[in-house]
């Protein structure tokens, strides 16, 4: 077997892997591009942003605040 028909086997095989290795690697961003655009739907759906869900607790604070210190200034204690 000459050198160059070794050079081109060689070539061929690195080739066909390198081939075999992008071919893979597109499908697995195309499985990740889809991946990602079902969890931006599905993300609002189902988690709280934390500035909502800070400003639910500062009302919820504020309210019973209200609620201590109608309890502290009742005339009954």
């Amino acid at each position: 077997m000459e050198t160059q028909q070794l050079l081109n086997i060689i070539l061929s095989v690195a080739m066909a892997v390198i081939g075999w290795l992008a071919r893979e690697l597109w499908a697995a961003v195309k499985d990740l591009k889809s991946d990602l655009s079902k969890l931006r739907e599905d993300l609002p759906k189902e988690y709280v942003s934390k500035d909502d869900y800070r400003q639910d607790i500062r009302e919820l604070k504020d309210i019973m605040n209200k609620v201590f210190d109608r309890l502290e200034n009742k005339q009954d204690k």
